[in-house]
C-alpha cells in the first residue's frame, strides 16, 4: 500500500472513531433525559467505550443498549441517591460561597475536599466499570471503586482537576455541553484506568 493509501486510511480511522464518540455521546443524552437513568447511561457509556476507542464495534448502539438495560437493573437506585446527594452538595457549595463571614471559610473548608473527593469516587466508579462482571451489585462496584481510588489516588485527583476544569469551561460556552457531557467524564476516566489495565495486562502476560 502507498503512503498516501495509508495516511488516507489512518484519517478514516480517526473521522470513524469520532463519529463513534458523538453518537455514543448523542444517545447517552436521549437515555439520561430522565433523572433515573442519568448515572445508569453513564455508567453503559464507560463499559462502551473501549470497543469504539478499540474500533471493535461490531453492532455498537446494540451493545449500548444492553449494557443499559444491565446497569439500569443495578446501579438505578445507587444513581438516584448519587443524583440527589449531587444536588444537595452543590447546593450547599453555592449557597456558602455567596455568603460572608467566618463560618463561609469553615463550611468551603470541609464542602470543597468532600466534594472533590466524591467526584473522584465517582471517576473511580467510571474507571473500574468495563471489568465489572456480569453479577456485579452496587456494593461491589463501590467497593472496586474504593480500592482503585486508593491505589490511583494521584491519577484520579489529577481526573477530578480535569472535570473541573471542563465544567467551568461548560460555565462559558455551554453549547459544549451536548458533545461532552457524557463524552468527557468517561475520556478521563478511561485515561486514568489505562495505566493500570496495562499494568494488569503484563502481568498477565508473563
Amino acid at each position: 500500500m502507498s503512503e498516501a493509501g495509508r495516511r488516507t486510511n489512518v484519517v478514516m480511522a480517526k473521522l470513524s472513531l469520532v463519529g463513534d464518540l458523538l453518537m455514543l455521546q448523542l444517545t447517552f443524552l436521549l437515555l439520561s433525559f430522565g433523572i433515573v437513568t442519568l448515572f445508569p447511561a453513564a455508567f453503559a457509556f464507560q463499559r462502551v467505550l473501549p470497543y469504539a476507542i478499540g474500533q471493535e464495534h461490531p453492532a455498537l448502539m446494540r451493545r449500548f443498549f444492553g449494557e443499559f438495560k444491565w446497569c439500569f437493573k443495578r446501579f438505578w437506585l445507587s444513581g438516584l441517591a448519587l443524583y440527589f446527594g449531587g444536588v444537595a452538595l452543590a447546593f450547599g457549595l453555592f449557597f456558602w460561597a455567596s455568603t460572608n463571614g467566618p463560618v463561609r471559610i469553615a463550611a468551603l473548608a470541609v464542602l470543597v475536599p468532600l466534594s472533590g473527593m466524591i467526584v473522584g469516587l465517582y471517576l473511580s466508579a467510571l474507571a473500574v466499570m468495563p471489568d465489572a462482571e456480569d453479577d456485579a451489585t452496587t456494593r461491589s462496584a463501590f467497593r472496586s471503586a474504593n480500592l482503585f481510588l486508593l491505589r490511583r489516588s494521584l491519577a484520579v485527583a489529577g481526573g477530578v482537576v480535569g472535570l473541573a476544569t471542563w465544567f467551568l469551561v461548560i460555565g462559558r460556552l455551554p453549547t459544549l455541553f451536548v458533545i461532552g457531557s457524557g463524552l468527557v467524564p468517561a475520556l478521563i476516566a478511561y485515561w486514568i484506568a489505562k495505566p493500570a489495565r496495562r499494568k494488569e495486562s503484563g502481568t498477565v502476560s508473563i
